[in-house]
């Protein structure tokens, strides 16, 4: 994302998090589909294990975020971590769904807006610090995705940003 001045936390939000959903594409993009699958131990997370916390998270925390409390009482977090879509195109269609939610609440957000209250797990949160709770967390997650998706291709590995200078340059 080509950085551009402005004074609109929404507006710059919104980019952040294009630019964050558009690393985690070109991330998974670089990867086999067996490697999406791929978790590096079992403590961790695979990609498409990520993909659909995050997916499960973005409907919950967006789904109707001004009136309803953040944490749906249908949402079974723990099962976001088990039987992750097996196909890429499968996983695809949950990420876009994900964001989908995210996009439909803050595009028709105002500055006014920032200082409502909303909650999640019951707790109080300006939409503002909503925002940013959510910001951080997909960024952790995407940052998650980079570093698999880097670790598996190795040598063969397009940098997403300013590319690392070769060796004797």
């Amino acid at each position: 994302m080509a950085h551009q001045f402005t004074t609109s936390y929404l507006s710059d939000t919104l980019g952040l998090l294009q630019m964050t959903k558009s690393m985690g594409e070109r991330a998974m993009a670089q990867v086999t589909d067996e490697q999406l699958q791929r978790a590096l131990d079992p403590e961790s997370n695979s990609i498409a294990v990520i993909v659909k916390h995050m997916a499960g998270n973005m409907r919950s925390r967006w789904t109707d975020f001004l009136t309803t409390d953040g944490e749906k009482p249908d949402r079974e977090r723990d099962s976001e971590f088990e039987a992750p879509p097996a196909t890429r195109a499968a996983l695809i269609e949950i990420w876009e769904a994900g964001w989908r939610h995210v996009f439909a609440a803050l595009e028709p957000l105002t500055d006014a807006d920032m200082e409502r209250t909303v909650y999640i797990r019951s707790e109080p949160h300006s939409v503002m610090q909503a925002i940013n709770r959510q910001l951080a967390h997909y960024s952790c997650h995407v940052g998650q995705i980079v570093f698999l998706a880097k670790h598996f291709q190795s040598s063969q590995w397009k940098s997403l940003t300013i590319p690392r200078r070769k060796p004797g340059q």
